[in-house]
């Protein structure tokens, strides 16, 4: 069955991210979407408790995978042809490095999405206008 991987298209990494396992990671049928794009589709995922701003979310039919899990799941599936998926894989592969070192992702997330102006929580841009 397919994976599709909602990420935050406004942080740098998460888009690099995201790329790099469709380019390079070696999972066929895996469909990326920018979720900060896609209102309805965050809409949807934040029904079911999936709030972007909390991570990114796997998904692979009705089944969802949030955050860390998110990660994991998708780095476990990852046969990379590139040292920095390589890496990845190595360390969030196992859910529970994946839950300690998942804030650190997080942080630079923020991080990077304060130096483009950008909220965390994309509904956040939407509530103010």
């Amino acid at each position: 069955m397919a994976l599709t991987l909602v990420y935050d298209g406004g942080c740098p990494f998460c888009r690099h991210f995201a790329l790099a396992s469709e380019l390079t990671g070696g999972i066929p049928l895996l469909e990326l979407r920018d979720g900060r794009a896609d209102h309805d589709l965050r809409a949807a995922l934040k029904a079911r408790g999936l709030n972007l701003a909390n991570g990114a979310v796997l998904l692979e039919g009705e089944r969802a995978w949030h955050g860390a899990e998110a990660i994991s799941e998708l780095c476990r599936h990852l046969a990379p042809s590139g040292p920095l998926l390589q890496l990845l894989r190595g360390l969030f592969s196992e859910p529970n490095r994946a839950r300690r070192l998942y804030p650190l992702l997080l942080l630079a997330r923020r991080l990077a999405l304060q130096w483009r102006g950008l909220p965390e929580d994309p509904d956040q841009a939407r509530d103010l206008t």
